[in-house]
């Protein structure tokens, strides 16, 4: 009951003070992320960078947080396309660069089940975008969150937070995440595609960013991935594309009947990137369902070697797309 009580009313916001600390959110001019972009410029952050693919989303958001909260308001507006890797590398490394500190990154982009097509790199696009591009972005900017880590031993730890869902569990159960030829597998619908991806995130930051980033390097950095409920977004209207007819109606109306607004989306993520209890309990690697609620994961998200494929994946393609010197070395601190 009190899970459907949850689901029906939706958690509860929690606003810490971010004084002095800068944030990146993708997807961050609309939606969930435009939510989470919100809730940091309330809570004083020093800066929120929103990255979108969409020009007059990213317009929007921005003039409608500038209107909110006053001209001077830092927070700016970068446009990536996420399932091109070539942009994610010019854009990311661009901020690395460009900015002092990097304290908090929530990837809250994404495709929502939809038809199968290729992305700019011929890479299925919900896997590209919702997992692959996100991950890369992580890679670029990590020097970044390194330096911020070692430059503020007595802040709070810089935070990376996905948005994954708990639709992981409708994976394929033949999952292996072995090559791109599965990967670009036409022959699966429209939910077991975005499950993929979903799966992907949460299996990418417990064995992957978790185990063989963080740990390996010792660093002072929290990696979670959350689930943000079904929320009344844009991506909702994309049922009517994966599903032509009656079908994608139904699938849309109900979605958008019974979920919850973008506000109560944001606060799985809000609480991840901010709140003080995640380090005092010291939940890194974890997937949240809702602020303070640990999530109960398929038996594909708990499987380490599933997870350590994903990884080698991962890397891999980067790779094969961008070349032998696309990924900075994850143990760097430079520009």
């Amino acid at each position: 009951m009190q899970a459907i009580l949850r689901s029906l009313i939706g958690p509860r916001k929690e606003l810490h003070d971010l004084s002095g600390r800068v944030a990146v959110v993708t997807g961050g001019s609309t939606g969930i992320g435009f939510e989470v972009s919100r809730a940091f410029i309330q809570c004083h952050a020093a800066k929120v960078i929103m990255v979108s693919h969409n020009w007059d989303h990213g317009d929007a958001g921005l003039r409608n947080l500038k209107s909110e909260f006053g001209v001077e308001t830092p927070v700016e507006w970068i446009q990536c396309e996420l399932g091109n890797l070539e942009e994610v590398r010019k854009v990311f490394s661009d901020i690395r660069k460009n900015e002092d500190r990097l304290d908090i990154l929530v990837l809250s982009a994404g495709i929502n089940s939809n038809k199968f097509a290729l992305d700019h790199d011929e890479i299925e696009r919900i896997f590209a975008i919702n997992w692959l591009g996100h991950l890369y972005a992580v890679n670029q900017l990590y020097p970044l969150m390194r330096r911020t880590a070692k430059m503020s031993p007595d802040t709070p730890a810089p935070r990376i937070v996905f948005e994954s869902s708990d639709v992981h569990r409708l994976a394929p159960s033949n999952v292996k995440f072995r090559s791109l030829e599965e990967i670009n597998n036409p022959k699966l619908g429209p939910v077991e595609l975005y499950a993929r991806s979903k799966l992907a995130v949460i299996l990418g930051v417990k064995y992957g960013l978790l185990q063989r980033v963080i740990d390996a390097h010792g660093d002072r950095i929290y990696a979670l991935s959350v689930h943000p409920g079904t929320v009344n977004t844009e991506l909702q209207q994309q049922y009517r594309e994966a599903y032509p007819g009656w079908l994608g109606s139904v699938l849309t109306y109900t979605s958008l009947a019974l979920g919850r607004s973008p506000e109560q989306g944001a606060c799985s993520a809000i609480y991840a990137a901010s709140s003080p209890e995640v380090e005092k309990k010291r939940w890194n690697g974890v997937y949240l369902t809702d602020p303070g609620q640990l999530g109960k994961e398929s038996s594909q998200a708990s499987d380490p070697q599933l997870g350590a494929a994903l990884w080698d994946l991962s890397m891999k393609v980067i790779k094969q797309k961008l070349g032998d010197d696309a990924l900075i070395d994850w143990g760097s601190e430079g520009k």
